[in-house]
């Protein structure tokens, strides 16, 4: 039996960034027939398709209350719609930090908050955001590019998040650990960006470079304690997280601190992966299915 699989998109990335190009041949071998669709595409009917998988939605900042609206009306969806609604503002950053996960520093500024510039360098970014737009780094003594950069956010509606530059970033990239269905697949390294990026021509997402990576033991603790905090947090079982991206740095002295968690929407690496990464995320979406 065939059961029809779709990928998630958005208009103007309506196949993704080419990430995927292997998981379709997977997902074939395993019964699926797959296919890109945007996610506000009304002539494709979601509710039909046997499961349907959040890929590269990155318009969605703009139009997140739309957009998390049709994630409620796609009874298949993975990640889920609760999840993609909690994971979607970093603000869930508090709550890991509440749960005792190492988190770097994050302070949530809102218009008209009292607050202190790190006495460090630090970044500025919207905590409703995807590929990296709207970040900016600063120097300790450029509060007033910053400040400006914050009143733009602010101006635009959003909640601004302020967090220490981990230096570490300059020299060993952030690891981002990949796994499907609550099990480590594969990790790879984000370099530096901030300071020298350059947007995708599509204008969805800031380039990256990326490498193959094999994190230490402490990383991988980490991301695992980190999964495990988010589960809890959304009552759910990691198995039923059909994948997650832990993005980690290592922090004063080399100890790492998470930076962000992706539920909803990240990059999987399949290019920096082994070429069993597909098989494996494959499997991962049948055993979603039970």
């Amino acid at each position: 039996m065939t059961r029809e699989a779709i990928l998630v998109a958005c208009a103007k990335m309506p196949e993704s960034n080419g990430d995927e190009h292997a998981v379709l041949p997977a997902l074939r071998d395993l019964g699926f027939a797959p296919r890109w669709a945007s996610w506000d595409d009304k002539t494709v009917d979601f509710g039909a398709a046997e499961v349907v998988i959040l890929r590269a939605t990155w318009d969605y900042p703009d139009r997140r209350e739309e957009f998390l609206d049709w994630c409620e009306s796609v009874p298949a969806l993975c990640n889920p719609a609760a999840v993609a609604r909690w994971n979607t503002d970093k603000t869930y950053l508090s709550e890991l930090i509440d749960a005792g996960v190492p988190t770097v520093a994050t302070t949530l500024v809102e218009p008209g908050d009292d607050f202190r510039w790190p006495d460090k360098d630090f970044v500025v970014k919207p905590s409703v955001g995807a590929g990296s737009v709207g970040v900016a780094r600063f120097t300790a003594d450029a509060t007033g590019a910053a400040a400006g950069h914050l009143a733009k956010l602010h101006a635009e509606g959003r909640t601004a998040l302020i967090q220490p530059y981990q230096s570490s970033v300059d020299t060993e990239g952030e690891i981002a650990l990949v796994f499907f269905g609550g099990i480590y697949s594969h990790a790879f390294a984000k370099g530096a960006m901030l300071g020298r990026s350059t947007m995708d021509a599509s204008g969805m997402y800031v380039s990256e470079k990326l490498a193959v990576a094999k994190p230490s033991a402490a990383f991988r603790a980490l991301a695992e304690d980190a999964l495990d905090a988010a589960a809890s947090l959304l009552g759910l079982l990691r198995a039923e997280l059909l994948y997650a991206r832990v993005d980690v740095v290592g922090g004063e002295g080399g100890k790492p601190l998470l930076l962000e968690l992706e539920l909803t929407e990240p990059s999987l690496g399949f290019r920096q992966a082994d070429e069993d990464a597909p098989l494996r995320f494959a499997s991962a979406v049948r055993q979603q299915l039970a």
